[in-house]
């Protein structure tokens, strides 16, 4: 599995949950198996691409057949992480922070957030979803004491790199921001920047363009 993750591109891996969402869709629909030609035009992709990125990832149709749906599954599912849940914490309790915190969609994909954190009095203490917030102090103390690698950012730009200092001092190994400002991060350390204005912005330029 670590020379899958090694040896994929990126654009592939961001691809790859979109088919096994794909098949998951499929098998709850009680299809057992699916041809390449039928994931590229529900996901509007080439058959040669899906066929490569399938294959990057360890996942091989059979002849007569295509591709065994389970089978897929569960190689997508092992190299993705979804079948190896990791525990998160998440700084930031604003709305988009309790937000996250809410969504129970993450455990299905490998992610469990234990934990949040802010600064403001009157948010801490609070429960969501049986997750509670605490002082962004305890941070570093919780973040060692159930060895956590993983945290994610809510907080407004301005305080997102000093949130950012702390996880790395506290052994955090892998960040998602969702802060509006990119964080750059040691060699060691992991960093996913995911701008929403920047969507946003696609987003609309692509409505006027088409209205037009």
């Amino acid at each position: 599995m670590t020379d899958h993750l090694i040896t994929i591109s990126e654009p592939t891996l961001r691809r790859l949950p979109l088919y096994y969402q794909f098949l998951l869709r499929k098998k709850q629909n009680g299809d057992t198996s699916v041809s390449c030609p039928q994931i590229a035009q529900d996901l509007e992709l080439t058959s040669i691409q899906v066929r490569k990125d399938l294959q990057s990832a360890g996942a091989v149709g059979r002849p007569r057949v295509g591709y065994v749906i389970d089978e897929v599954l569960v190689t997508l599912s092992e190299l993705l992480g979804y079948s190896n849940t990791k525990d998160a914490l998440l700084v930031g309790a604003g709305n988009l922070g309790i937000a996250l915190l809410d969504y129970e969609g993450f455990e299905e994909h490998g992610l469990n957030i234990v934990a949040g954190f802010d600064v403001d009095e009157e948010k801490l203490g609070k429960v969501f979803q049986g997750k509670r917030i605490y002082d962004l102090s305890d941070f570093k103390r919780i973040a060692s004491r159930l060895n956590i690698k993983i945290a994610i950012i809510t907080t407004p730009a301005s305080s997102a790199k000093e949130v950012c200092d702390i996880m790395i001092d506290s052994g955090i190994k892998a960040i998602w921001n969702f802060a509006p400002i990119h964080l750059s991060t040691p060699d060691d350390v992991i960093v996913e920047n995911v701008n929403l204005t920047a969507s946003l912005a696609v987003l609309s330029n692509r409505l006027e363009r088409s209205i037009d």
